[in-house]
């Protein structure tokens, strides 16, 4: 019997030395970033510069991947189902994890047990817009509007914050504004300008372009307090005087559940190496947003917090399950 004893933890102090071998050797091989949302957006930006950042500390290639569609559905899934070993990565947000649970009826995944939070990075206020040769010159114009004609003015979304930024400015000022989904943000965007929408809530990142060409007119923020990118939008709040308003994006790092610690404390320190950064708080400015380091031992029970309050955010703004 002893004899057995002693061959059980010979091989359990065996299997616990491959294990610390396996998370020291990480990476030996190329890391695939998983994107939930189109090129060009927010989302994609965050996650080349994730890449190169990740690239540059562990001298391994990290391959951008876009899986749009679905309110991130598509993207979660796929990384849930993948193998823990630290190949294969997913940047998270605010509507696969916290706006999902209770805009669908039966989702894929499980919003926090079937990853590993490493790293928040930033939150990302949104800025409603309106298309070139909109007649709604302003917050006030749009709710005059939209009050006056009730059910016809129409609003754009290709994410779930702008789905519930925009269905909580249509009921609580009672314009009941008609919602359009979209597969990704610039192709609602492109509707948008084109005129078959009246308005969109999206982020800096993926308008910031359109806005400086004039292409599109900002009229609003969804912040608490006014974007130094465009200081002379006012608030939603103030706008609309909403007491109250204020819905914000956030991003970060994330894993299929069960990634062994060194890999994620690893990977969580260098991203909180690079949120520290003046040069990424830079380029996040120009974004529109702002850096909001959070470690892996800090974002899970973040991820927990925010389920409650994108809970409330749309039953707040009305909307109910798919």
């Amino acid at each position: 019997m002893k004899s057995i004893q002693q061959k059980a933890a010979v091989f359990a102090l065996f299997m616990a030395l491959c294990g610390t071998a396996f998370a020291q050797a990480w990476p030996s091989k190329p890391v695939h970033i998983i994107v939930p949302v189109g090129a060009g957006t927010f989302g994609d930006i965050l996650a080349r510069m994730v890449s190169d950042e990740l690239q540059a500390v562990f001298k391994q290639p990290f391959v951008v991947e876009n899986k749009a569609g679905a309110s991130g559905i598509i993207a979660a899934d796929f990384v849930a189902k993948s193998a823990p070993d630290g190949y294969t990565l997913l940047v998270m947000t605010n509507s696969a994890h916290s706006a999902n649970p209770y805009l669908f009826k039966k989702l894929p995944y499980e919003p926090i047990k079937d990853f590993t939070a490493i790293a928040r990075l930033c939150y990302v206020p949104f800025m409603l817009v309106v298309g070139q040769d909109s007649p709604i010159q302003s917050l006030g114009d749009l709710v005059a509007r939209g009050k006056a004609n009730p059910g016809k003015l129409s609003y754009g979304y290709g994410n779930t914050t702008g789905q519930v930024a925009a269905a909580a400015l249509s009921s609580l000022t009672g314009m009941n504004a008609v919602a359009v989904p979209y597969k990704t943000t610039p192709a609602a965007m492109t509707e948008l300008i084109g005129g078959r929408i009246d308005f969109l809530f999206v982020d800096a990142g993926s308008s910031a372009s359109l806005l400086k060409s004039g292409r599109l007119r900002a009229i609003g923020v969804t912040s608490e307090t006014r974007s130094a990118l465009l200081p002379d939008v006012p608030t939603i709040e103030e706008g609309a005087k909403l007491s109250g308003f204020s819905v914000a994006a956030w991003a970060g790092l994330g894993a299929p559940a069960g990634l062994p610690s060194d890999i994620a404390t690893k990977i969580s320190n260098a991203m909180l190496d690079l949120a520290k950064r003046k040069s990424f708080a830079e380029r996040l400015s120009a974004m529109g947003a702002e850096p909001a380091p959070a470690s892996v031992t800090e974002f899970n029970p973040y991820l927990v917090r925010q389920l409650a309050i994108w809970a409330q955010k749309i039953k707040e703004a009305g909307v109910e399950p798919q």
